[in-house]
């Protein structure tokens, strides 16, 4: 994405690139902070250098984000999506294809690399910044264990599963799959290989989708 850091008092000329909107300037500095955060580490990372890297000004920055913890939060936000893919449109598939979908278990290894990164980069600073624990619980986990207790009460309504309490369901299968996937800095050794566990969450998928009786 090309952004364009330009004043709003200055006339545009024919011909200048178009200045993008508040929104996609946001989602350019959130995504290059994501890539200084891995790189540098918390600690070490600045809203200085992440504006110089996203070639936009200090002013525009903290127009967006007050501050680095504010910064590091939209971070977060943004990295749920590499948790689960919710919210997501009803699609015509069995719970238990939606689900692998959700979790995104057959990601491949780029993605799952840049998950594991970030989580690493959170866990092995969360010592000296122990906030950055509170926000991954707060705009990480929590939020993306209530979409997916949304998206199995949906489900329920629709008649396609029987879960009476869809809280503790959601509970339920995110402790089964990231437990599963085992900690981000040891995964490699947790399992042999990737097709391993794809079976092994494949089949925790499978055995929930049982139990709830999903159609």
């Amino acid at each position: 994405m090309d952004v364009v850091d330009e004043a709003a008092d200055e006339p545009r000329k024919r011909g200048r690139p178009k200045v993008s909107s508040d929104h996609d300037k946001r989602a350019h500095i959130v995504e290059i902070a994501r890539r200084v955060f891995v790189k540098c580490g918390y600690a070490g990372s600045t809203t200085a250098v992440v504006a110089t890297e996203a070639g936009v000004s200090k002013q525009t920055l903290y127009k967006l984000f007050q501050s680095k913890e504010e910064l590091f939060a939209a971070v977060v936000g943004a990295h749920r999506r590499l948790m689960l893919d919710l919210p997501r449109p009803a699609e015509d598939l069995s719970i238990a294809e939606s689900l692998e979908r959700i979790f995104m278990i057959d990601m491949d290894d780029d993605k799952d690399a840049d998950r594991a990164g970030f989580l690493q980069l959170v866990f092995r600073e969360a010592g000296q910044f122990p906030e950055l624990i509170d926000i991954l619980q707060r705009e990480g986990m929590l939020a993306s264990r209530q979409h997916l207790a949304d998206w199995l009460r949906d489900r329920r309504v629709e008649g396609k599963l029987s879960l009476d309490d869809p809280d503790s369901g959601a509970r339920m299968l995110m402790d089964m799959i990231f437990g599963g996937m085992g900690p981000p800095e040891g995964r490699a050794k947790a399992w042999p290989d990737r097709a391993t566990l794809l079976a092994h969450l494949q089949r925790c998928i499978a055995i929930f989708a049982a139990g709830v009786g999903a159609a």
